[in-house]
């Protein structure tokens, strides 16, 4: 409020200012103070004996406060009009402060006597012209040390050697006092110290004179436009949710990025800042220095926490999470110095603004996990991945995870709470041994685990798709394999899952690749006899076309199935071969010498050991190839002796 707004204890005041800005410095009186007002003559009327002495001290005293304060009157000359005395001589400055205490102390005197004097009256216009004097020098001070006391210097200073001069010790210092103790400090260091000095001593001296209301009023004003301003050329801005929505991903990640820059600086420096000035200013109240501080930051600190909170109200799509965990990950990097920063009761509500974030950001990023856990489990696409390749869910899937692993530390915390998936055994069978302690195993690898066995339950459901169960296996080995190889290329997912999640699951592959071959190859196996056998040449021929048929069979499916890993597929080859090759190389050389008088031989025996290897070499790539136009089909029975 202004110095006339308000009576102080009673005495009478001023007519009320202007209305604008100019009424907090520039106030009208009733009537200049002239000497007639201080005359002696009626001073003691009524007073006895015992209280002249005291009266006449008092008296003394604010005679001495009229030369000193008249002298700066604003009104006086165009001289004083225009100069300011902190500005102009420290000593002097030194001088008025000391001049108001002793008025302000006969003014307590006088008070406390049981007859009225005039004389409280008269104090009481040269406390308001002084009061007057100071908000104007108050006023001076804040605007002309703009950037000296930026909330950047400040913050940066308030932990720096120049720090030691902001006490109370470095306002009673004189000029050279200061250039001595102060040397190694530079010139913008040494204006700081002294426009806060200053100001701490103005604030002082009106709190202390019933005034700090209308001090406090000029600080708002001014430091709320220099944080304003800070906010504004970092670019916190109050977002709308369509402005939001109407984003794409790269312009929403640009925005994430330049807000948790802008948001460190405003709260570490901007904030921290102001909150360092305006507790060294108004030390004198607790009161005033908190409601300052709150009027000033209340508006910026909204405006800065309501981006994150307006994008934890968009739609939840997968791909948003990361920008999420960023925003949380700034956030409780930062909630220390916005704890500190917002500690008193009157800022209570930005301190629980940025608690409340932290567990809104949170609590998005756990439900936009528990959506794409549902999103697989819903998968309800018919797509036949053509020859058992790797199936799109199962790319998109571990791509999604693998990525979700690079946020390890931060998906830890937030996690950390979070109830575990409903099968209670699922946590022993998965960890049997993966992690250095019993019992240790941390939450985002429970969940991580979990989404891959939700992944693995809905690739078993798709598997079903094929008709032919050999490509069935085939499928799942694929895919099995390529979720294994992308835990084992990323260091952060494979260190979450361990290395017995690995061995697990590698077991698993080669089950699946061993299935594959034995529901793909039986046919063409069973069509060799077994080496005890003897047959006749019949018997032997009859043989060899049915291995011919199976086998051609099975090679024009099989070139055209898809094992995309060439470790993988050179293994299935191999194992083929092994189990193949010998076992046709032997009946080969036991028969092919009782069909070399046989016509039309090549038909007879169409593959030479050598050429099931070549042969073998073109599986698994994904194109369908035929040895030769099929012969006539035959019956249906074995060759071997029933």
């Amino acid at each position: 409020m202004l110095v006339s707004e308000t009576p102080k204890r009673g005495i009478t005041t001023l007519p009320p200012p202007r209305r604008g800005m100019s009424s907090l410095f520039f106030m009208s009186s009733n009537k200049s103070l002239s000497s007639s007002h201080y005359s002696h003559s009626s001073s003691f009327a009524g007073t006895t004996p015992s209280r002249t002495f005291s009266l006449s001290m008092m008296e003394e005293n604010i005679e001495n406060a009229e030369a000193v304060i008249t002298k700066w009157d604003p009104s006086s000359s165009s001289y004083t009009k225009v100069t300011f005395i902190f500005q102009q001589s420290r000593k002097e400055a030194k001088e008025f402060l000391k001049a108001v205490k002793t008025l302000r102390s006969s003014m307590h005197v006088l008070l406390g006597d049981r007859f009225p004097s005039s004389k409280l009256v008269i104090a009481q216009n040269l406390m308001q012209l002084a009061m007057k004097r100071l908000e104007k020098e108050f006023y001076q001070i804040l605007s002309a040390s703009r950037d000296q006391l930026d909330p950047e210097s400040v913050s940066n200073r308030s932990s720096s050697r120049s720090s030691k001069f902001y006490d109370e010790e470095a306002e009673g210092r004189s000029d050279d006092e200061l250039d001595i103790a102060g040397e190694s400090i530079t010139e913008v260091e040494r204006a700081s110290v002294l426009a806060m000095s200053d100001l701490k001593s103005i604030a002082d001296c009106m709190i202390s004179s019933g005034y700090g209301k209308e001090c406090a009023k000029i600080y708002r004003v001014i430091r709320k436009s220099i944080i304003d301003e800070g906010l504004y050329h970092l670019g916190i801005q109050q977002f709308k949710s369509s402005h939001i929505q109407k984003m794409d991903s790269q312009a929403l990640d640009n925005e994430i990025k330049k807000w948790m820059k802008a948001a460190k600086i405003a709260v570490k420096t901007l904030f921290q800042g102001e909150k360092i000035l305006c507790d060294h200013v108004f030390a004198a109240s607790e009161t005033i220095k908190e409601s300052c501080f709150y009027e000033i930051t209340k508006e910026g600190a909204t405006t800065l926490f309501s981006f994150p909170e307006l994008l934890v109200k968009t739609k939840k799509v997968p791909e948003r999470i990361f920008g999420l965990m960023e925003l949380r990950e700034a956030v409780s990097d930062l909630w220390p110095e916005t704890e500190a920063v917002f500690c008193s009761e009157s800022t209570s509500g930005s301190k629980l603004q940025g608690l409340s974030l932290l567990l809104k950001l949170g609590d998005s990023v756990r439900s936009i996990l528990s959506d794409f856990e549902s999103t697989i489990k819903k998968d309800s696409t018919k797509i036949i991945v053509p020859g058992g390749g790797v199936h799109p869910l199962t790319q998109k899937v571990m791509n999604y995870l693998t990525s979700l692993a690079d946020y390890s530390i931060i998906l830890c915390d937030i996690l950390a709470d979070y109830p575990p998936p409903a099968n209670s055994s699922f946590h022993e069978t998965s960890f049997k041994s993966s992690m250095p302690d019993e019992g240790s195993t941390p939450a985002v690898s429970v969940h991580l685990a979990w989404l891959i066995l939700v992944l693995l339950c809905k690739l078993d459901v798709k598997a079903e798709i094929y008709k032919d169960v050999g490509l069935a296996y085939l499928f799942l080995a694929n895919n099995l394999h390529f979720i294994v190889e992308k835990v084992q290329q990323s260091p952060n997912l494979k260190l979450l899952l361990g290395e017995d999640w690995v061995a697990e699951h590698m077991k698993k592959v080669k089950l699946y690749a061993s299935t594959y071959e034995i529901t793909a190859w039986t046919k063409v196996l069973s069509s060799l006899p077994e080496k005890s056998l003897e047959m006749s040449t019949e018997m032997a021929k009859e043989c060899f076309r049915r291995f011919n048929i199976a086998f051609e069979e099975a090679y024009r499916k099989q070139t055209s199935w898809i094992v995309d890993d060439r470790k993988l597929r050179d293994d299935l080859k191999v194992s083929i071969a092994q189990k193949l090759v010998p076992t046709y190389q032997e009946f080969y050389d036991t028969y092919m010498v009782m069909l070399t008088e046989e016509k039309n031989l090549e038909l007879l025996v169409r593959f030479s050991p050598d050429d099931l290897g070549n042969y073998l070499s073109d599986l698994f790539h994904g194109t369908s190839t035929s040895l030769s136009p099929t012969s006539s089909s035959f019956p249906p029975r074995s060759c071997l002796p029933l």
